[in-house]
């Protein structure tokens, strides 16, 4: 049996037709806990950072948290995991991932674990473990699968339109000045994640038709021809059905789904942010 396993940063807590399992991270302030796992609200978590002043940061999955994840729900062991995570650049949930399946393939010789650092977070990760699934149901070896997802993360990316990047500042990931414009007079900062894994910005946008055109804008640039589109969303879904709609009118036969984001993108994207993962030719 085939596992597949991401941590809570994919945005999902199903996938279609597959043995799937998260690993949550934590996000922490002096005084609360919020573990991103099916039981958090994520309302009261956006709520309550937006009026908390104080220090706060995030926490990666343990090895033993990854292990309990790599097993099936039934507690038995896969012959084959696949793993997919946040980004490095945010957090060390690739790091230790990989310290796990370590463990995990010596405990259980002959089981085979392949970690993939997504480089990014949210829907283009739904993206890469769809991808998983497919090469799977398709037949493909465990070597071949390595190798096929190497190239197609090579024809994903990301995009997003963030109002705030103040708990991204407070934990280091973006410089200060990156974020100057957020929240300015209404405005949504427009960027990507990079090839590297960390964000870069590259324009703004005000009201939801501007930012949804700007966003089609550099799909296009970077070579969308109607392939498969994931949307998450924070508190935003007016945003993300018109980045959907603008996608419909140029590509009407693509694939677009749009979920809300879970508990460690909505601390770090914040509320009203969207984020896109598509397919590039």
């Amino acid at each position: 049996m085939v596992r597949f396993v991401s941590d809570s940063g994919c945005d999902m807590f199903e996938l279609e037709g597959a043995s799937f399992g998260t690993a949550a991270i934590t996000i922490r302030t002096e005084d609360e806990s919020f573990t991103d796992d099916e039981n958090l609200s994520t309302h009261r978590m956006i709520e309550f950072f937006l009026r908390h002043k104080g220090r706060s940061f995030t926490a990666c999955p343990s090895s033993g948290d990854w292990i309990d994840a790599f097993h099936n729900d039934d507690g038995s062991v896969p012959e084959e995991v696949y793993v997919v995570t946040l980004t490095g650049g945010l957090s060390g949930t690739y790091n230790s991932a990989c310290v796990a399946a370590d463990i995990f393939m010596e405990e259980h010789p002959g089981v085979k674990v392949l970690v993939v650092d997504s480089l990014t977070i949210g829907p283009e990760m739904q993206l890469l473990l769809e991808k998983l699934v497919e090469m799977k149901r398709m037949g493909l070896s465990f070597e071949q699968v390595c190798e096929g997802i190497k190239t197609y993360q090579k024809h994903t990316r990301t995009f997003y339109a963030l109002k705030s990047f103040r708990n991204l500042v407070e934990n280091g990931r973006v410089s200060k000045l990156m974020a100057t414009a957020a929240g300015a007079l209404g405005l949504s900062v427009l960027g990507t994640a990079t090839d590297q894994g960390t964000l870069e910005n590259w324009g703004k946008g005000r009201g939801d038709r501007a930012i949804a055109a700007n966003i089609m804008k550099y799909m296009d640039k970077v070579g969308y021809t109607g392939g498969r589109v994931r949307i998450s969303h924070c508190e935003n879904e007016e945003l993300a059905d018109r980045v959907r709609s603008a996608i419909g009118e140029s590509f009407p036969k693509a694939e677009v789904i749009i979920r809300p984001v879970r508990g460690v993108c909505s601390f770090y994207a914040e509320k009203g942010a969207v984020i896109v993962g598509l397919e590039t030719a």
